[in-house]
Protein backbone atom coordinates (compact mmCIF):
# COMPACT_ATOMS: atom_id res chain seq x y z
CA UNK A 1 0.00 0.00 0.00
CA UNK A 2 1.28 3.54 -1.14
CA UNK A 3 0.48 6.62 0.89
CA UNK A 4 -2.21 7.54 -2.17
CA UNK A 5 -3.88 4.35 -1.51
CA UNK A 6 -3.51 4.22 2.07
CA UNK A 7 -5.25 8.40 1.54
CA UNK A 8 -7.86 7.21 -1.05
CA UNK A 9 -9.20 4.17 1.34
CA UNK A 10 -9.72 6.70 3.81
CA UNK A 11 -11.59 8.94 1.34
CA UNK A 12 -13.85 6.51 0.06
CA UNK A 13 -15.37 6.10 3.45
CA UNK A 14 -15.42 9.65 4.57
CA UNK A 15 -17.26 10.17 0.91
CA UNK A 16 -19.41 7.28 1.75
CA UNK A 17 -20.77 8.72 5.47
CA UNK A 18 -20.90 12.32 3.25
CA UNK A 19 -23.61 9.98 1.07
CA UNK A 20 -25.42 9.09 4.19
CA UNK A 21 -25.71 12.43 5.41
CA UNK A 22 -27.26 13.13 1.87
CA UNK A 23 -29.42 10.69 2.57
CA UNK A 24 -30.63 11.78 6.01
CA UNK A 25 -31.40 15.33 4.15
CA UNK A 26 -32.89 14.11 1.49
CA UNK A 27 -35.65 11.96 4.02
CA UNK A 28 -35.99 14.96 6.07
CA UNK A 29 -37.30 16.58 2.47
CA UNK A 30 -39.43 13.74 1.67
CA UNK A 31 -40.62 11.26 4.21
CA UNK A 32 -39.58 12.24 7.63
CA UNK A 33 -42.75 12.71 10.20
CA UNK A 34 -42.50 16.78 11.33
CA UNK A 35 -42.32 15.33 14.84
CA UNK A 36 -38.61 13.91 14.08
CA UNK A 37 -36.94 17.36 13.41
CA UNK A 38 -35.24 17.75 16.60
CA UNK A 39 -33.97 14.43 16.51
CA UNK A 40 -32.99 14.90 13.26
CA UNK A 41 -31.13 17.87 13.86
CA UNK A 42 -29.33 15.84 16.95
CA UNK A 43 -28.13 13.00 14.20
CA UNK A 44 -26.84 15.50 11.73
CA UNK A 45 -25.11 17.23 13.80
CA UNK A 46 -23.78 14.01 15.23
CA UNK A 47 -22.62 12.46 11.71
CA UNK A 48 -20.77 16.18 11.03
CA UNK A 49 -19.02 16.25 13.52
CA UNK A 50 -17.48 12.82 12.54
CA UNK A 51 -17.11 14.08 8.73
CA UNK A 52 -15.27 16.80 10.02
CA UNK A 53 -12.88 15.13 12.12
CA UNK A 54 -12.21 12.35 9.47
CA UNK A 55 -11.39 15.39 6.87
CA UNK A 56 -8.89 17.18 9.08
CA UNK A 57 -7.20 14.07 10.09
CA UNK A 58 -3.94 15.01 10.56
CA UNK A 59 -3.28 11.72 8.54
CA UNK A 60 -4.09 13.50 5.63
CA UNK A 61 -1.27 15.70 5.20
CA UNK A 62 1.25 13.20 5.52
CA UNK A 63 -0.52 10.96 2.74
CA UNK A 64 -0.86 14.24 1.04
CA UNK A 65 2.88 15.04 1.36
CA UNK A 66 4.18 11.48 0.41
CA UNK A 67 1.96 11.09 -2.21
CA UNK A 68 3.29 13.91 -3.71
CA UNK A 69 6.22 12.33 -4.74
CA UNK A 70 4.57 9.35 -6.41
CA UNK A 71 3.99 8.90 -10.21
CA UNK A 72 0.36 9.32 -10.77
CA UNK A 73 -2.07 9.57 -13.69
CA UNK A 74 -4.02 12.94 -14.87
CA UNK A 75 -7.35 11.01 -11.99
CA UNK A 76 -4.71 10.97 -9.18
CA UNK A 77 -3.13 14.25 -9.49
CA UNK A 78 -6.98 15.45 -9.98
CA UNK A 79 -7.70 13.29 -6.78
CA UNK A 80 -4.52 14.69 -4.86
CA UNK A 81 -5.96 18.57 -5.71
CA UNK A 82 -9.79 18.26 -4.62
CA UNK A 83 -8.48 16.09 -1.33
CA UNK A 84 -5.93 19.11 -0.31
CA UNK A 85 -7.82 21.93 -0.93
CA UNK A 86 -10.71 20.52 1.14
CA UNK A 87 -8.46 19.56 3.52
CA UNK A 88 -7.09 22.63 4.04
CA UNK A 89 -10.30 24.37 3.40
CA UNK A 90 -11.48 22.05 6.23
CA UNK A 91 -8.48 22.58 8.59
CA UNK A 92 -9.30 26.44 8.91
CA UNK A 93 -12.97 25.68 10.27
CA UNK A 94 -12.75 24.84 14.40
CA UNK A 95 -14.91 21.31 14.88
CA UNK A 96 -17.39 22.94 17.01
CA UNK A 97 -18.31 25.67 14.62
CA UNK A 98 -19.00 23.10 12.25
CA UNK A 99 -20.96 20.82 14.49
CA UNK A 100 -22.82 23.87 15.94
CA UNK A 101 -23.65 24.98 11.85
CA UNK A 102 -25.15 21.85 11.13
CA UNK A 103 -26.95 21.39 14.16
CA UNK A 104 -28.69 24.76 13.93
CA UNK A 105 -29.11 24.55 9.94
CA UNK A 106 -31.61 21.75 11.05
CA UNK A 107 -33.48 23.21 12.68
CA UNK A 108 -33.54 26.18 10.73
CA UNK A 109 -34.88 24.70 7.71
CA UNK A 110 -38.16 23.66 9.59
CA UNK A 111 -38.31 26.98 10.97
CA UNK A 112 -38.37 28.54 7.48
CA UNK A 113 -41.11 26.21 6.54
CA UNK A 114 -42.75 27.08 8.91
CA UNK A 115 -42.58 30.85 8.43
CA UNK A 116 -43.12 30.40 4.83
CA UNK A 117 -46.39 28.58 5.32
CA UNK A 118 -47.60 31.31 7.29
CA UNK A 119 -46.33 34.60 5.40
CA UNK A 120 -44.21 35.62 8.59
CA UNK A 121 -40.74 36.83 7.95
CA UNK A 122 -40.68 38.79 11.53
CA UNK A 123 -40.54 34.67 12.85
CA UNK A 124 -37.58 34.16 10.69
CA UNK A 125 -36.02 36.94 11.36
CA UNK A 126 -33.81 35.77 14.60
CA UNK A 127 -33.27 32.60 12.95
CA UNK A 128 -31.89 34.36 9.93
CA UNK A 129 -29.44 36.31 12.01
CA UNK A 130 -28.06 33.60 13.68
CA UNK A 131 -27.54 31.35 10.19
CA UNK A 132 -26.24 34.56 8.61
CA UNK A 133 -23.53 34.76 11.89
CA UNK A 134 -22.47 31.55 11.85
CA UNK A 135 -21.88 31.38 8.27
CA UNK A 136 -19.80 34.95 8.82
CA UNK A 137 -17.75 33.34 11.58
CA UNK A 138 -16.96 30.04 9.05
CA UNK A 139 -16.56 32.23 5.56
CA UNK A 140 -13.66 34.53 8.24
CA UNK A 141 -12.14 31.24 8.90
CA UNK A 142 -11.89 30.38 5.20
CA UNK A 143 -11.62 33.32 4.10
CA UNK A 144 -7.63 33.76 6.21
CA UNK A 145 -8.11 37.58 5.71
CA UNK A 146 -9.39 37.70 2.15
CA UNK A 147 -13.19 38.46 0.96
CA UNK A 148 -15.41 35.94 3.17
CA UNK A 149 -18.10 35.91 0.09
CA UNK A 150 -14.97 34.90 -2.25
CA UNK A 151 -14.59 32.13 0.20
CA UNK A 152 -18.17 31.16 0.72
CA UNK A 153 -18.47 31.10 -3.15
CA UNK A 154 -15.49 28.79 -3.45
CA UNK A 155 -17.33 26.32 -1.76
CA UNK A 156 -19.56 25.86 -4.64
CA UNK A 157 -18.18 27.33 -7.76
CA UNK A 158 -14.03 26.84 -7.20
CA UNK A 159 -11.94 29.49 -8.50
CA UNK A 160 -14.72 32.09 -8.97
CA UNK A 161 -14.99 35.64 -7.87
CA UNK A 162 -17.37 38.29 -7.10
CA UNK A 163 -16.02 40.63 -8.74
CA UNK A 164 -16.09 38.52 -12.07
CA UNK A 165 -19.71 37.20 -11.84
CA UNK A 166 -20.58 41.10 -11.34
CA UNK A 167 -19.12 41.81 -14.52
CA UNK A 168 -20.82 39.02 -16.58
CA UNK A 169 -24.14 39.67 -14.69
CA UNK A 170 -23.88 43.03 -15.82
CA UNK A 171 -23.27 42.29 -19.05
CA UNK A 172 -26.50 40.48 -18.99
CA UNK A 173 -28.73 42.55 -17.48
CA UNK A 174 -29.22 45.12 -20.26
CA UNK A 175 -30.24 42.50 -22.71
CA UNK A 176 -32.47 40.65 -20.27
CA UNK A 177 -34.62 44.12 -19.67
CA UNK A 178 -34.95 44.75 -22.68
CA UNK A 179 -36.87 41.49 -23.90
CA UNK A 180 -38.60 41.32 -20.73
CA UNK A 181 -39.92 44.94 -21.40
CA UNK A 182 -40.75 44.12 -25.44
CA UNK A 183 -42.28 40.75 -24.62
CA UNK A 184 -44.69 41.92 -21.67
CA UNK A 185 -45.71 44.86 -23.56
CA UNK A 186 -46.70 41.85 -26.29
CA UNK A 187 -49.94 39.70 -26.34
CA UNK A 188 -50.49 37.46 -24.11
CA UNK A 189 -49.42 33.89 -24.92
CA UNK A 190 -51.88 31.09 -24.81
CA UNK A 191 -52.30 29.04 -21.22
CA UNK A 192 -53.39 25.59 -20.60
CA UNK A 193 -56.39 25.01 -18.24
CA UNK A 194 -58.34 22.04 -16.73
CA UNK A 195 -57.96 20.19 -13.84
CA UNK A 196 -54.73 17.71 -14.16
CA UNK A 197 -54.88 14.88 -12.44
CA UNK A 198 -51.93 14.39 -10.09
CA UNK A 199 -51.22 10.52 -10.11
CA UNK A 200 -51.42 11.25 -14.11
CA UNK A 201 -48.96 14.09 -13.47
CA UNK A 202 -46.21 11.63 -11.34
CA UNK A 203 -46.33 9.06 -14.39
CA UNK A 204 -45.96 11.99 -16.64
CA UNK A 205 -42.75 13.10 -15.07
CA UNK A 206 -41.41 9.73 -14.29
CA UNK A 207 -41.75 9.07 -18.49
CA UNK A 208 -39.71 12.44 -18.97
CA UNK A 209 -37.70 11.83 -16.75
CA UNK A 210 -36.68 8.48 -18.55
CA UNK A 211 -36.77 9.82 -22.19
CA UNK A 212 -34.03 12.75 -20.48
CA UNK A 213 -32.31 9.51 -20.11
CA UNK A 214 -32.71 9.05 -16.33
CA UNK A 215 -31.52 5.83 -14.95
CA UNK A 216 -34.98 5.04 -12.61
CA UNK A 217 -33.02 1.42 -11.37
CA UNK A 218 -30.78 3.49 -9.63
CA UNK A 219 -32.93 6.59 -8.73
CA UNK A 220 -36.63 7.22 -7.65
CA UNK A 221 -39.11 10.55 -8.21
CA UNK A 222 -40.61 11.51 -4.80
CA UNK A 223 -42.44 14.75 -4.10
CA UNK A 224 -40.97 17.77 -2.43
CA UNK A 225 -41.88 21.97 -1.53
CA UNK A 226 -38.77 22.63 -3.06
CA UNK A 227 -37.73 20.06 -5.96
CA UNK A 228 -34.03 19.01 -5.44
CA UNK A 229 -32.13 16.40 -6.56
CA UNK A 230 -29.49 13.92 -4.09
CA UNK A 231 -26.80 11.30 -4.36
CA UNK A 232 -24.30 9.85 -6.61
CA UNK A 233 -23.30 7.18 -8.74
CA UNK A 234 -25.62 4.35 -7.94
CA UNK A 235 -27.99 6.45 -6.01
CA UNK A 236 -29.31 9.41 -7.28
CA UNK A 237 -32.70 10.27 -6.07
CA UNK A 238 -34.83 13.67 -7.31
CA UNK A 239 -38.17 15.23 -6.36
CA UNK A 240 -40.81 17.36 -7.90
CA UNK A 241 -44.13 19.18 -7.22
CA UNK A 242 -47.48 19.15 -8.73
CA UNK A 243 -50.02 21.70 -9.22
CA UNK A 244 -53.51 20.55 -9.91
CA UNK A 245 -54.50 23.01 -12.72
CA UNK A 246 -50.60 23.85 -13.91
CA UNK A 247 -49.17 20.78 -15.40
CA UNK A 248 -46.09 22.67 -16.49
CA UNK A 249 -44.41 23.11 -12.53
CA UNK A 250 -44.04 19.51 -12.73
CA UNK A 251 -43.16 18.98 -16.09
CA UNK A 252 -40.02 21.04 -16.06
CA UNK A 253 -39.05 20.59 -12.49
CA UNK A 254 -38.73 16.82 -13.12
CA UNK A 255 -37.11 17.46 -16.70
CA UNK A 256 -34.77 19.97 -14.56
CA UNK A 257 -33.76 17.48 -11.50
CA UNK A 258 -33.47 14.94 -13.73
CA UNK A 259 -30.42 16.94 -15.70
CA UNK A 260 -28.60 17.11 -12.36
CA UNK A 261 -29.30 13.33 -11.50
CA UNK A 262 -28.00 12.28 -15.31
CA UNK A 263 -24.90 14.08 -14.25
CA UNK A 264 -24.23 12.60 -11.25
CA UNK A 265 -25.55 9.00 -12.72
CA UNK A 266 -23.20 9.38 -15.94
CA UNK A 267 -19.79 9.86 -13.87
CA UNK A 268 -16.74 7.87 -14.96
CA UNK A 269 -17.71 4.71 -12.31
CA UNK A 270 -13.74 4.32 -11.78
CA UNK A 271 -14.47 7.85 -9.51
CA UNK A 272 -17.59 6.40 -7.19
CA UNK A 273 -16.89 7.78 -3.69
CA UNK A 274 -13.97 9.51 -4.84
CA UNK A 275 -13.69 13.24 -4.88
CA UNK A 276 -14.12 12.90 -8.45
CA UNK A 277 -16.73 11.23 -8.35
CA UNK A 278 -19.82 14.20 -8.26
CA UNK A 279 -20.67 17.10 -10.43
CA UNK A 280 -17.53 19.18 -10.01
CA UNK A 281 -19.28 22.62 -9.41
CA UNK A 282 -22.88 23.63 -8.92
CA UNK A 283 -22.64 25.99 -11.77
CA UNK A 284 -21.77 22.69 -14.17
CA UNK A 285 -24.51 21.24 -12.45
CA UNK A 286 -27.09 23.81 -13.04
CA UNK A 287 -25.52 24.02 -16.48
CA UNK A 288 -26.61 20.15 -17.29
CA UNK A 289 -30.21 21.00 -15.25
CA UNK A 290 -30.82 23.96 -17.48
CA UNK A 291 -30.08 22.76 -20.70
CA UNK A 292 -32.16 19.44 -20.09
CA UNK A 293 -34.91 21.78 -19.30
CA UNK A 294 -34.85 24.64 -21.64
CA UNK A 295 -32.74 24.46 -24.35
CA UNK A 296 -34.12 20.87 -25.23
CA UNK A 297 -37.21 20.60 -23.21
CA UNK A 298 -38.46 24.23 -24.21
CA UNK A 299 -37.42 23.74 -27.76
CA UNK A 300 -40.12 24.02 -31.00
CA UNK A 301 -39.08 20.54 -31.80
CA UNK A 302 -39.38 18.90 -28.23
CA UNK A 303 -42.54 20.80 -27.08
CA UNK A 304 -44.30 19.57 -30.50
CA UNK A 305 -43.76 16.02 -28.83
CA UNK A 306 -44.73 16.85 -25.74
CA UNK A 307 -47.76 18.24 -26.74
CA UNK A 308 -48.85 15.08 -28.09
CA UNK A 309 -48.20 13.23 -24.72
CA UNK A 310 -50.15 15.93 -22.84
CA UNK A 311 -52.97 15.86 -24.91
CA UNK A 312 -52.92 11.82 -24.66
CA UNK A 313 -52.34 11.76 -21.08
CA UNK A 314 -55.29 14.82 -20.08
CA UNK A 315 -57.28 15.20 -23.10
CA UNK A 316 -57.98 18.88 -24.13
CA UNK A 317 -56.45 21.12 -22.04
CA UNK A 318 -57.27 24.33 -24.19
CA UNK A 319 -54.25 24.75 -26.64
CA UNK A 320 -54.70 24.87 -29.78
CA UNK A 321 -52.07 23.12 -31.48
CA UNK A 322 -48.01 22.66 -31.20
CA UNK A 323 -46.91 26.22 -32.26
CA UNK A 324 -49.33 27.28 -29.55
CA UNK A 325 -48.16 25.05 -26.77
CA UNK A 326 -44.43 25.80 -27.68
CA UNK A 327 -45.68 29.49 -26.81
CA UNK A 328 -47.35 28.83 -23.43
CA UNK A 329 -44.66 26.54 -22.62
CA UNK A 330 -41.88 29.65 -22.94
CA UNK A 331 -44.56 32.24 -22.12
CA UNK A 332 -43.17 35.47 -20.43
CA UNK A 333 -45.23 36.58 -17.46
CA UNK A 334 -45.77 38.65 -14.56
CA UNK A 335 -44.67 36.52 -11.71
CA UNK A 336 -42.58 35.97 -8.23
CA UNK A 337 -40.94 32.85 -8.00
CA UNK A 338 -37.87 32.25 -8.85
CA UNK A 339 -38.23 28.44 -10.07
CA UNK A 340 -41.75 29.46 -11.76
CA UNK A 341 -39.96 31.99 -13.71
CA UNK A 342 -39.65 31.78 -17.49
CA UNK A 343 -35.66 31.91 -19.03
CA UNK A 344 -35.66 35.71 -19.73
CA UNK A 345 -36.82 36.78 -16.02
CA UNK A 346 -35.25 33.75 -14.06
CA UNK A 347 -31.20 35.65 -14.01
CA UNK A 348 -33.08 38.99 -12.99
CA UNK A 349 -34.07 36.65 -9.64
CA UNK A 350 -30.93 35.40 -9.72
CA UNK A 351 -29.04 38.95 -10.01
CA UNK A 352 -31.08 40.54 -6.94
CA UNK A 353 -30.50 37.64 -4.24
CA UNK A 354 -27.05 38.03 -5.83
CA UNK A 355 -26.97 41.31 -4.87
CA UNK A 356 -28.90 41.05 -1.67
CA UNK A 357 -27.17 38.23 -0.01
CA UNK A 358 -23.47 40.16 -0.69
CA UNK A 359 -25.04 42.54 1.30
CA UNK A 360 -25.89 40.16 4.23
CA UNK A 361 -22.69 38.65 4.39
CA UNK A 362 -20.78 42.37 4.08
CA UNK A 363 -23.10 43.76 7.07
CA UNK A 364 -24.37 45.89 4.80
CA UNK A 365 -27.86 44.47 5.10
CA UNK A 366 -29.04 43.51 8.94
CA UNK A 367 -30.93 40.22 8.42
CA UNK A 368 -33.91 41.90 10.03
CA UNK A 369 -33.92 44.80 7.19
CA UNK A 370 -34.22 41.31 4.24
CA UNK A 371 -37.97 41.80 3.70
CA UNK A 372 -37.72 45.53 3.03
CA UNK A 373 -34.78 45.46 1.06
CA UNK A 374 -35.89 42.51 -1.31
CA UNK A 375 -39.35 44.13 -1.72
CA UNK A 376 -37.92 47.42 -2.62
CA UNK A 377 -35.22 45.95 -5.11
CA UNK A 378 -38.11 43.93 -6.66
CA UNK A 379 -40.30 46.55 -7.11
CA UNK A 380 -37.27 48.51 -8.84
CA UNK A 381 -36.50 45.14 -11.37
CA UNK A 382 -39.59 43.91 -12.10
CA UNK A 383 -42.03 47.00 -11.99
CA UNK A 384 -44.61 45.66 -9.63
CA UNK A 385 -44.91 44.88 -5.48
CA UNK A 386 -44.56 41.35 -3.82
CA UNK A 387 -47.87 40.87 -2.01
CA UNK A 388 -46.60 38.71 0.60
CA UNK A 389 -43.27 36.97 2.21
CA UNK A 390 -43.84 33.43 0.62
CA UNK A 391 -43.83 34.87 -2.67
CA UNK A 392 -40.66 37.13 -1.69
CA UNK A 393 -38.02 36.41 0.87
CA UNK A 394 -39.15 33.39 2.27
CA UNK A 395 -40.08 31.82 -0.77
CA UNK A 396 -36.72 30.02 -1.00
CA UNK A 397 -34.88 27.66 1.03
CA UNK A 398 -31.09 28.30 0.43
CA UNK A 399 -30.62 31.68 3.46
CA UNK A 400 -32.56 29.55 5.75
CA UNK A 401 -29.82 26.60 5.89
CA UNK A 402 -26.87 29.41 4.80
CA UNK A 403 -26.08 28.80 1.21
CA UNK A 404 -24.60 31.63 1.21
CA UNK A 405 -22.56 32.06 -2.43
CA UNK A 406 -25.06 29.26 -4.07
CA UNK A 407 -27.34 31.19 -5.93
CA UNK A 408 -24.70 32.91 -8.40
CA UNK A 409 -24.30 29.06 -9.69
CA UNK A 410 -28.00 29.26 -10.82
CA UNK A 411 -27.01 32.41 -13.47
CA UNK A 412 -23.66 30.79 -14.43
CA UNK A 413 -24.89 27.80 -15.20
CA UNK A 414 -27.48 29.26 -17.55
CA UNK A 415 -24.32 30.90 -19.18
CA UNK A 416 -22.64 27.88 -19.22
CA UNK A 417 -25.47 26.25 -20.62
CA UNK A 418 -25.81 28.71 -23.45
CA UNK A 419 -22.37 28.11 -24.41
CA UNK A 420 -23.03 23.96 -24.36
CA UNK A 421 -26.03 24.20 -26.17
CA UNK A 422 -24.31 26.03 -29.11
CA UNK A 423 -21.51 23.82 -29.04
CA UNK A 424 -23.92 20.62 -28.91
CA UNK A 425 -25.95 22.31 -32.24
CA UNK A 426 -22.83 22.18 -34.30
CA UNK A 427 -21.96 18.17 -32.96
CA UNK A 428 -25.17 17.24 -33.99
CA UNK A 429 -27.12 18.68 -36.92
CA UNK A 430 -29.94 16.59 -36.75
CA UNK A 431 -30.60 17.40 -32.87
CA UNK A 432 -34.33 18.98 -33.72
CA UNK A 433 -35.51 15.88 -36.29
CA UNK A 434 -34.38 13.76 -32.94
CA UNK A 435 -36.36 16.22 -30.72
CA UNK A 436 -39.07 16.04 -32.51
CA UNK A 437 -40.05 12.47 -32.17
CA UNK A 438 -39.05 12.60 -28.39
CA UNK A 439 -35.43 11.52 -28.70
CA UNK A 440 -33.04 13.19 -26.60
CA UNK A 441 -30.49 10.36 -26.77
CA UNK A 442 -27.86 12.02 -29.24
CA UNK A 443 -27.85 15.41 -27.07
CA UNK A 444 -27.39 13.18 -23.70
CA UNK A 445 -24.70 10.92 -25.35
CA UNK A 446 -23.10 14.21 -26.53
CA UNK A 447 -23.50 15.70 -22.92
CA UNK A 448 -22.35 12.34 -21.56
CA UNK A 449 -19.16 12.30 -23.60
CA UNK A 450 -17.91 15.70 -23.35
CA UNK A 451 -18.91 16.66 -19.76
CA UNK A 452 -20.93 14.74 -17.33
CA UNK A 453 -18.41 11.55 -17.59
CA UNK A 454 -15.61 13.29 -16.27
CA UNK A 455 -16.91 14.32 -12.51
CA UNK A 456 -14.07 16.64 -10.95
CA UNK A 457 -11.38 15.46 -13.34
CA UNK A 458 -10.93 18.93 -14.30
CA UNK A 459 -11.72 22.89 -13.34
CA UNK A 460 -15.10 24.01 -13.90
CA UNK A 461 -13.50 26.53 -16.72
CA UNK A 462 -11.35 24.48 -17.92
CA UNK A 463 -14.27 21.44 -18.50
CA UNK A 464 -16.70 24.03 -19.87
CA UNK A 465 -13.55 25.52 -22.34
CA UNK A 466 -12.64 21.87 -23.55
CA UNK A 467 -16.47 20.76 -24.27
CA UNK A 468 -17.06 23.98 -26.39
CA UNK A 469 -13.75 25.29 -27.70
CA UNK A 470 -13.76 28.51 -25.99
CA UNK A 471 -13.57 30.29 -23.09
CA UNK A 472 -16.95 30.36 -20.99
CA UNK A 473 -19.49 34.24 -22.50
CA UNK A 474 -22.15 35.23 -21.65
CA UNK A 475 -22.92 35.80 -24.97
CA UNK A 476 -24.05 32.70 -26.83
CA UNK A 477 -26.69 32.85 -23.68
CA UNK A 478 -27.85 36.20 -24.79
CA UNK A 479 -28.05 34.92 -28.22
CA UNK A 480 -29.94 32.13 -27.89
CA UNK A 481 -32.51 34.10 -25.79
CA UNK A 482 -32.56 37.24 -27.98
CA UNK A 483 -33.33 34.92 -31.53
CA UNK A 484 -35.95 32.14 -29.54
CA UNK A 485 -38.12 35.16 -27.35
CA UNK A 486 -37.24 37.74 -29.96
CA UNK A 487 -39.14 35.59 -32.79
CA UNK A 488 -41.95 34.65 -30.28
CA UNK A 489 -42.23 37.96 -29.15
CA UNK A 490 -41.25 40.54 -32.52
CA UNK A 491 -40.44 44.26 -31.96
CA UNK A 492 -44.35 46.06 -32.94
Amino acid sequence: MTAYDDLMAHQRQTEALAQIAGRLSWDRETVMPRGAAAQRSEEAGALSEVLHARRTDPRIGDWLEAASGEALDQAGEAQLRHIRRSYERTQRVPCDLAARIAKFTALSQGRWAEAREADDFAAFAPVLAEVVALRREEGAALADGGDIYDAMLDDYEPGAKAVDLEAMFGALRPGLIALREAALGAAAAPVVSGQFDVQTQMRLARQLAKVCGYDMTRGRIDKAVHPFSSGSGDDVRITTRTSDDEPFNCIYSTMHEAGHAIYEQSIDPAYALTPLGAGVSMGVHESQSRIVENQLGRSRAFTGWLYGQLRDAFGDFGIDGPDAFYAAANSLHRGYIRTEADEVQYNLHILMRFDLERALVSGDLAPGDLEEAWNARFLRDFGYAVPRASQGCLQDVHWSVGLFGYFPTYSLGNVYAGCLAEALRQAVPTLDDQLADGDMSAAMAWLRENVQQHGGLYTPRELITRACGAEPSEAPLMNYLEQKFGALYPAG
